[in-house]
C-alpha cells in the first residue's frame, strides 16, 4: 500500500476517533492535510476534503450517541437549522476572511475554558432532569448560529466550544453535551459541503478514503465516550484544550 495512503487513513481514523470522543478532530486533520496535499492546492479545496471526511465521521458518531442518550431536540433542531445557514455563509466567505486572525481569539477562549473547567470540579457531572426554559432555548439558537458561522469559516475546536456551552450555560452533563454538540456539528458540516461540493472544492480520490477512515474512527470514539461517561469526557475535554492551546500558541509564535 502506498505510504501516502497509509498516512491519510491513519490521520483520518485518529481524527474521527478524537472528534467523536472529545471533539477537536479538525485540530489533527486540517494541519495534516495541509502538509500532505499538494502545496498549490486552494485552501477551499483542502477545507472541502476535510469537511466531507468530518461529515462522515460525525454522522456515524451522532447516530451512536442519539440512539442511547436523550438530547434536547426542541432546542437542537431550530439551533441546528440556524447553524446550517450560518455555516454555509461562513464557507462562502472562507476565501475572503483572513482566518489567521481567529487564532489569537481562539487561544484566549480556550485558555478561559480550561481554567473554568479545571476550577469547577463538578462541572458537567450532574445529569439535568428539567426542560429548557424559553430564555435558554433562545440562547441555544444564538449559540448555534454563532458557532455555525465559525465552523464554516475556520473549524478547529467547534465541537469543544459547543460541548462547553451546553455544560456551562445549560447545565448538562458532559455526555449529553457531547451528544448535543454532535447534532449541531453534523449540520454545520453538511452546510459547508453544500457549498464545497457544487463548486468543485473536493478531490474525491483523497476525500473518500479519508471519509472511510473518519467513519471508522467515529465508531470507536463514540463507543469510548459512552463507556467512559461524563468523568472520562471531562478529563478528555481538558486534555484536548491543552493540546489546542499549545497548537494555537505555537502557531502564533511562529
Amino acid at each position: 500500500m502506498d505510504a501516502h495512503l497509509i498516512f491519510l487513513l491513519t490521520l483520518g481514523f485518529l481524527a474521527g476517533l478524537m472528534d467523536a470522543a472529545v471533539g477537536g478532530g479538525g485540530l489533527l486533520q486540517i494541519p495534516g492535510l495541509f502538509n500532505f496535499l499538494p502545496r498549490n492546492m486552494p485552501v477551499a479545496t483542502v477545507m472541502g476534503i476535510n469537511k466531507f471526511a468530518s461529515f462522515c465521521g460525525t454522522l456515524t458518531a451522532t447516530g451512536q450517541f442519539v440512539r442511547r442518550i436523550a438530547v434536547p431536540w426542541k432546542m437542537l433542531l431550530p439551533a441546528a437549522a440556524l447553524a446550517f445557514l450560518a455555516s454555509y455563509s461562513g464557507a462562502r466567505l472562507v476565501s475572503y476572511i483572513p482566518v489567521q486572525y481567529m487564532k489569537p481569539a481562539m487561544l484566549a477562549i480556550m485558555a478561559v475554558m480550561f481554567v473554568y473547567t479545571f476550577c469547577k470540579k463538578d462541572l458537567g457531572q450532574a445529569v439535568r432532569t428539567t426542560a429548557l426554559s424559553r430564555k435558554e432555548t433562545a440562547w441555544g439558537l444564538f449559540f448555534g448560529a454563532l458557532i455555525g458561522f465559525y465552523d464554516g469559516v475556520f473549524g478547529p475546536g467547534t465541537g469543544s466550544l459547543l460541548a462547553f456551552i451546553f455544560v456551562r450555560f445549560f447545565a448538562y452533563d458532559f455526555l449529553t453535551a457531547t451528544a448535543s454538540a454532535k447534532v449541531i456539528n453534523l449540520t454545520t458540516n453538511l452546510a459547508a459541503l453544500s457549498f464545497f461540493v457544487p463548486n468543485g472544492h473536493i478531490v474525491w480520490a483523497w476525500a473518500l478514503p479519508l471519509a472511510l477512515a473518519n467513519l471508522s474512527g467515529g465508531l470507536v470514539g463514540a463507543h469510548l465516550a459512552m463507556r467512559g461517561g461524563s468523568k472520562f469526557l471531562r478529563y478528555g475535554f481538558m486534555a484536548l484544550l491543552c493540546i489546542m492551546i499549545g497548537k494555537f500558541g505555537w502557531d502564533l509564535l511562529h
